[in-house]
């Protein structure tokens, strides 16, 4: 057989197993993502009761309820701070895993990245065009081309958790990648495109408590040391007054989430007072945020945004004849999928690429139609585009509903028979011969 040419080797597979340290580590972050997402799932099923039900009205007057400083534009009503407030959390922990993503983990490689990164913009691109294809003729609907581009990562990682308990560790994190590069590019949609004006002070204030944030966290072992108690009494307020500076300036507040993720170290450096490279706060911060995260913000943004009154069958049918619904189903259920699969294919083409030779495409077709659920981003780009409680607002929660509940359908089918052949062969991927605490198969050549 004639070897690999060096050039050739140098290409990454697709779906290739990675390292065995970034394996363990994005199977501890689903795993708390499994969690949070059963409570999502959870809060939205109350939420959707509760709203159908006769008390409706109290659902409504407690979501509705107005609570807030209005000189510093901070009168909300309880729903609106579980979007802008709650959910500056989720996007926090976004900014943390994006940055540890290209500066430790296996996409800090643009080779590695090149695919999955690509395959994302794939998976975003296609499901807005078919929307916006769909209501090309409706400029009031056109506005909601974004609901369909995001995945979420707990609602999809807790279907996963139950079909696939013995998939490969590979296809969790091509999922866990998608979900995270769509996100970045679903916070550059809020950022630069529902964002219809900006006060410029406001925003050039907010860069002042940003950059004393910035300058603390990469320092944080020389101010605080080990004192986690001290540093976490001194950030949140800095953070806070920054998320409150930048939610005046106009844009989504959301975004100075992310933009203090992307200040937390991820390595321990000199200036930090480390003795030497290592763990950084990152991975303090996202051990604590995480289950806050998982566990209370996310659930209760979807327990204020998934209620819905649907108005029984009547009202269901009349919300999915929608053409904004009808473009939200099309973009999740087969824009998602048609946008992963076809792009990586492409890739591969362009490239020198290849599918790893453990995995099948029919692998890769399930991940992507599981990346159709979109529920928690695709919830907050449709309430920006159409506003809380309008009736297009309504139809597009109907429709990322219907949605996310049939991509969870369909990827069942593909992945449940996909999972009960790798059932089959997990015992040979546990194989460790040389008793190195790391199994074989993430020491052969296709793991570089």
């Amino acid at each position: 057989m004639a070897a690999k040419s060096p050039e050739s080797s140098a290409w990454p597979k697709v779906l290739g197993r990675g390292s065995y340290a970034e394996a363990l580590r994005i199977g501890e972050i689903l795993r708390k993502e499994t969690v949070g997402g059963a409570l999502l799932v959870a809060a939205a099923v109350v939420a959707l009761i509760w709203a159908n039900s006769p008390a409706a009205d109290s659902y409504f007057a407690l979501r509705d309820f107005t609570i807030g400083y209005e000189p510093w534009h901070l009168e909300l009503s309880l729903g609106a701070w579980a979007a802008d407030g709650l959910l500056a959390v989720f996007f926090f922990l976004v900014g943390l895993e994006l940055k540890r993503e290209f500066v430790t983990g296996d996409l800090r490689s643009p080779r590695k990245a090149m695919v999955p990164v690509a395959a994302a913009v794939g998976g975003v691109v296609v499901p807005a065009l078919i929307y916006a294809a769909i209501n090309w003729g409706s400029p009031e609907t056109l506005r909601g081309w974004a609901i369909p581009t995001a995945t979420d990562i707990a609602f999809a990682v807790a279907v996963l958790a139950v079909i696939g308990s013995h998939l490969p560790s590979a296809l969790r994190i091509f999922l866990l990648t998608l979900a995270v590069v769509d996100d970045l590019i679903a916070i550059a949609i809020i950022a630069f495109v529902y964002t219809e004006e900006i006060h410029t002070t406001a925003l050039l204030l907010a860069l002042i408590p940003i950059a004393l944030y910035a300058f603390l966290v990469q320092r944080f072992r020389r101010f605080f040391g080990q004192h986690h108690v001290a540093l976490w009494v001194v950030l949140l307020p800095i953070g806070i007054v920054a998320w409150a500076l930048v939610h005046a300036s106009g844009i989504h507040a959301t975004v100075a989430g992310v933009v203090l993720g992307f200040t937390v170290p991820v390595v321990r450096s000199q200036a930090s007072g480390g003795p030497e490279a290592g763990p950084g706060l990152a991975e303090i911060f996202e051990h604590r945020i995480r289950p806050v995260s998982a566990g209370f913000a996310v659930p209760v943004f979807a327990f204020f945004s998934a209620g819905v009154a649907i108005g029984g069958v009547d009202g269901f049918v009349s919300a999915l004849g929608d053409p904004a619904a009808v473009g939200i189903i099309a973009g999740l259920v087969l824009g998602k999928p048609i946008g992963i699969v076809g792009t990586t294919w492409l890739m591969s083409k362009l490239t020198r690429a290849e599918l790893d030779r453990s995995m099948k495409w029919v692998d890769l077709l399930g991940i992507s139609i599981l990346a159709g659920i979109g529920f928690t981003v695709s919830l907050l780009v449709a309430e920006l585009s159409f506003g809380l409680g309008t009736p297009e607002n309504d139809h597009a929660k109907v429709a990322i509903l219907a949605a996310s509940l049939l991509a969870a359908l369909l990827a069942t089918v593909v992945l449940r028979a996909r999972n009960r052949h790798y059932r089959r062969i997990e015992a040979e991927e546990k194989v460790d011969a040389d008793g190195d605490g790391i199994p074989d198969v993430y020491q052969g050549e296709d793991t570089a």
